[in-house]
């Protein structure tokens, strides 16, 4: 491990050096790639510097406590017993930094939220979680952009796609895929009986035009025009936007702009993100033993949270963890869970590669 990091940080003081030279500087694309790098790196150059560094005053102290027999040995004693415990968390967390990167994680995001079972509740609560999103993005200072939104008659959402862009958005929110489960008395409840709704979640990294290439032959476009919940007239003219994929069958509705132009951009984006990930979904079905980035079977069709509202409590079924914080949980307060999540998968892949 130490001699891969010690090639890490020599070529971490290449860039270095790399990012002075007035070549590169002036080369935009180039020192724009080199700097992502440098900043990819520096977490744990940084965190080895600070190791080794450690393990010299560690090696300093035990001369001392060979050689001297005063205050000064029963002091190096009592240092070397804190940093024992301290390079230890070093060590661990060096092996984490240099566990293999999801090639997705640095990605924007597609976020697609569903009713499934429930409803009129399912809906409801569809929009609840759009709201939940929304509101952590804003505490992240992602930007949060609607491709497609679809209103039902009952104040929820038949559909709801956005796209998230910010710093590592794919790598925080991937876990989120998966069966949302609410458990609550719905509003059109009048017995006041406790009703069980899902909700579906697909968290996809945003697809970049050179990973995914589209035949325009083998798209069919139409337009129409938009209408909103109940039949109402949205826009007066031809906007709306449906293109299908003719070879996966795939087909994306936007509706959302005045602009047949504007809509038709969105739909074309939302259907290279679900191309690419089909296209992700089949290696990684192929490959599926050594994946590492899901929890469980990573199927959507798998129920990975419960929302119990009379409990007031969030339960993650993957890792067993429960917050009782409901309410601050859906105005946008996830990163206590997130964090767990994300703590649990570091731990799990240090189990596999120890154990390969």
């Amino acid at each position: 491990m130490f001699h891969k990091l010690d090639e890490v940080e020599a070529h971490f003081q290449d860039i270095e050096v790399r990012l002075t030279s007035p070549t590169v500087v002036s080369n935009q694309n180039l020192f724009q790639k080199l700097s992502k790098e440098h900043s990819s790196l520096q977490p744990l150059v940084q965190t080895y510097r600070e190791y080794r560094k450690m393990r010299e005053d560690f090696s300093a102290n035990e001369v001392l406590i060979k050689e001297d027999s005063g205050e000064l040995k029963q002091m190096a004693l009592e240092e070397n017993h804190r940093l024992e415990g301290e390079l230890a968390k070093l060590e661990r967390r060096l092996k984490i930094l240099l566990l293999p990167k999801d090639p997705n994680d640095e990605k924007n995001i597609m976020l697609e939220i569903r009713p499934a079972a429930g409803g009129d509740e399912a809906g409801i609560f569809a929009g609840d979680l759009f709201k939940m999103y929304t509101k952590y993005a804003e505490r992240k200072g992602w930007n949060v952009e609607i491709m497609e939104i679809t209103p039902n008659d009952v104040g929820g959402y038949k559909e709801i796609i956005l796209m998230i862009r910010g710093d590592k958005v794919y790598s925080v929110l991937k876990y989120e895929s998966g069966v949302h489960r609410v458990q609550r008395v719905p509003k059109t409840e009048t017995q006041g009986r406790i009703h069980t709704s899902t909700v579906t979640v697909a968290i996809m990294p945003e697809a970049e035009d050179v990973e995914v290439n589209i035949d325009p032959n083998e798209l069919r476009i139409d337009v129409f025009r938009s209408s909103g919940p109940g039949g109402q007239s949205v826009n007066t003219t031809d906007s709306a936007v449906r293109v299908t994929h003719i070879p996966s069958g795939i087909v994306v509705v936007c509706r959302d702009e005045k602009s047949q132009h504007k809509n038709k951009a969105k739909a074309l984006k939302v259907l290279k993100t679900r191309l690419l990930d089909m296209k992700q979904g089949e290696q990684n079905a192929k490959i599926a033993a050594d994946r590492l980035s899901q929890v469980g079977s990573g199927d959507r069709s798998e129920k990975i949270r419960t929302y119990n509202y009379p409990q007031g409590r969030v339960t993650d079924h993957r890792i067993g963890v429960t917050l009782h914080q409901i309410d601050s949980f859906v105005a946008g307060d996830i990163d206590p869970m997130i964090n767990q999540l994300l703590a649990f998968y570091e731990a799990e892949a240090l189990k596999q590669q120890t154990s390969s």
